[in-house]
């Protein structure tokens, strides 16, 4: 019975939108089976009181996924055994996680036919889009680029030291805001000098993690392609980040399409302040959070073979 461990993640990383993504230290783990005569999953911790537990659930529709590209018979039964860490809809990559646990389950149980590309391609697939699953899959930062043959993944260099501590702070805000529902609110076009001002932001963004240099992040974590657009979606946010700064970060934002933020403070041996001081934020706003000190996160683990 294979076990399989899929980390959160950030996407967009300040700039780097749908393109940077970063794994974070909250898992969630899911046992497969062959066994029974139907498919179906129980489902303990985050979202345990609102996922189905019948063929419609995530994991078991990209587990299948795994049967058809490959050509195998699909099994009678198939049983899986979650236990989530990763908030639903919170903008730390639930979905993408879903995703990429069931392809790592379907893989493992047949015998790992798919490479890591082809596993991260068939996730992607069921996700819909990449800068999560990369993440969650590799570890540590990551970019996601698009060409014609498919997606390339390039992990980028963390610095030691931000490896290390829980330097992250993670705030998850009770506010309904589906990643469809965010995306909606991106204009269809942005100015030419928004698209470069990303641009070189991200490279800077990918630069501050390699050398671990705190000023150059907080240079860097800056967004005119989708943040101006997403924040007013997520009451208290904005008073959230400004707290993030005051409480210690060098940089805070959207994580991902949010309702999620996410702050940085390497100068602190721990994060806690930091997501204490935007929880609070958001409940004077009158809003309920959950706050958690992350560290970078390593990948999928374990290593399910040697393409893996």
């Amino acid at each position: 019975m294979p076990t399989i461990r899929v980390p959160a993640s950030c996407g967009n990383v300040g700039p780097g939108f749908d393109v940077l993504g970063l794994a974070l230290d909250l898992w969630n783990t899911a046992a497969f089976g062959l066994e029974g005569k139907r498919w179906e999953i129980v489902v303990h911790g985050e979202g345990a009181d609102r996922l189905p537990a019948d063929e419609s659930n995530l994991v078991l529709r990209a587990a299948r996924r795994v049967w058809e590209v490959t050509g195998e018979r699909l099994p009678a039964g198939l049983h899986v055994r979650c236990e989530n860490g990763i908030p639903l809809q919170s903008g730390l990559g639930s979905s993408g996680a879903a995703a990429l646990l069931g392809v790592l389950g379907g893989n493992a149980l047949l015998g790992y036919p798919l490479s890591a590309e082809e596993a991260f391609a068939l996730a992607a697939e069921v996700e819909g889009h990449p800068d999560n699953v990369a993440p969650s899959l590799y570890g540590g930062l990551t970019a996601s680029v698009a060409f014609a043959g498919g997606w390339h993944v390039q992990p980028l260099p963390v610095a030691a030291a931000w490896r290390r501590r829980r330097w992250i702070a993670v705030v998850v805000p009770e506010v309904p805001l589906s990643t469809a529902a965010s995306r909606q609110a991106l204009p269809d076009a942005v100015p030419l000098a928004d698209a470069v001002f990303n641009i070189g932001h991200s490279v800077l963004v990918a630069e501050a993690f390699r050398r671990g240099e705190p000023d150059l992040l907080a240079l860097a974590f800056q967004d005119r392609l989708h943040q101006p657009y997403r924040l007013p979606l997520v009451p208290g946010a904005e008073a959230a980040l400004a707290a993030a700064h005051r409480a210690g970060a060098v940089a805070a934002g959207l994580s991902g399409a949010g309702p999620g933020v996410i702050a940085f403070a390497p100068h602190l041996q721990d994060a806690a302040p930091v997501a204490a001081a935007m929880v609070d934020a958001f409940r004077r706003h009158g809003v309920a959070a959950r706050g958690w000190a992350v560290r970078v996160a390593g990948g999928a683990a374990p290593p399910l073979s040697q393409n893996l």
